[in-house]
C-alpha cells in the first residue's frame, strides 16, 4: 500500500477518519443512561466498517478511546474498557472472515492485561488481511503520537544512527502512527463539534474536514453518502493551484 507522503487524488476516499461523537447525547435525548449511547455507538461503528467495505474504500480509522477519555467520570471509563473488551472479542471472527485487518495505534500500557491480550491477538489474527485496513485509536493522542515519533528518533540521534541532517520532515513521518499506509483524505466528526480534539495531528495536514451535527449512533448509510459526495465536490491542492490541479486531471482523463 502507499505511503501516506503520496497524494493519490481520487473521488473516492482511500483512507477516512472518523471521529464519533455524541454517543452521550445520543442517550441522554431517549432518557438512557451513557453506556447505552456506548453500546448504540458500537453498533454504528460496525455499520461504518461494512459500508467501507462495500464501497471499496480502503481504510478506516475510528477514535475509539483519547488519552483524554481518562479524565471522564471513573464508572463510565469502566464501562467502556469493558464494552471495548467484549466488543472485540464478539466482532473479531466476522471482521476476519469479511478481509478486515485490525490495528491498534495509542499507548495501550494502561489497559488491563485481559485487553491487551484482546488486542494482540486481533492484530496476530488479521494480520494477513488487506480488504480494508482498521486502525482503531485506543489510549490515542495526536500530541502523545508526536512525541513519540520525536522519541524514537531522539534514540537513534544519541546512538550515532543518524546525524541532525537527516532529522527531516519525512523522518518524522516515517516515526508516526499508521506511517505505511495513506494519510486520511476524508476527516468526519458527528455530534456537531467543529474541532479536531487531537486527533491525527500530524497525518491530517491536508485531510478534507467534514463536520456533521449527526450524534454517531444514528450515523448511518445516508449520512456516509453525504460526507462522500462533499468530498467528491472538493479540490485537493496540495498547495498549487486549482489550475494546476485540474490539468493534472485533464492529462489522466485523457
Amino acid at each position: 500500500m502507499a505511503s501516506g507522503n503520496q497524494h493519490n487524488v481520487t473521488l473516492v476516499p482511500q483512507h477516512v477518519a472518523v471521529v464519533m461523537d455524541g454517543n452521550g447525547r445520543w442517550a441522554r435525548q431517549r432518557f438512557l443512561p451513557r453506556p447505552a449511547g456506548h453500546k448504540a455507538g458500537v453498533d454504528a461503528t460496525r455499520r461504518l466498517v461494512q459500508l467501507c467495505v462495500k464501497k471499496g474504500i480502503s481504510c478506516l480509522t475510528v477514535f475509539a478511546f483519547s488519552s483524554e477519555n481518562w479524565n471522564r467520570p471513573e464508572e463510565e471509563v469502566s464501562s467502556l474498557m469493558s464494552l471495548f473488551l467484549s466488543t472485540l472479542n464478539a466482532e473479531l471472527n466476522k471482521l476476519n472472515e469479511q478481509g478486515v485487518r485490525i490495528r491498534f495505534i495509542g499507548d495501550r500500557r494502561r489497559f488491563s492485561t485481559a485487553l491487551q491480550s484482546s488486542i494482540e491477538d486481533a492484530e496476530s489474527i488479521t494480520a494477513k488481511n488487506a480488504r480494508l485496513y482498521l486502525n482503531i485509536a485506543a489510549n490515542y493522542g495526536g500530541r502523545w503520537d508526536i512525541v513519540n515519533a520525536v522519541q524514537k528518533i531522539s534514540q537513534k540521534l544519541l546512538a550515532g544512527d543518524i546525524s541532525m541532517q537527516q532529522l527531516t520532515e519525512q523522518l518524522i513521518s516515517q516515526e508516526i502512527s499508521l506511517a505505511d499506509i495513506p494519510e486520511p483524505d476524508l476527516f468526519i466528526r458527528t455530534g456537531g463539534e467543529q474541532r479536531i480534539s487531537n486527533f491525527l495531528l500530524w497525518q491530517i495536514a491536508y485531510t478534507e474536514l467534514f463536520f456533521t451535527e449527526i450524534l454517531w449512533p444514528a450515523f448511518d448509510e445516508a449520512a456516509f453518502d453525504e460526507a462522500l459526495q462533499w468530498y467528491a465536490t472538493r479540490q485537493r491542492r496540495f498547495g498549487k493551484t486549482g489550475e494546476q490541479v485540474e490539468s493534472v486531471r485533464g492529462r489522466e482523463s485523457s
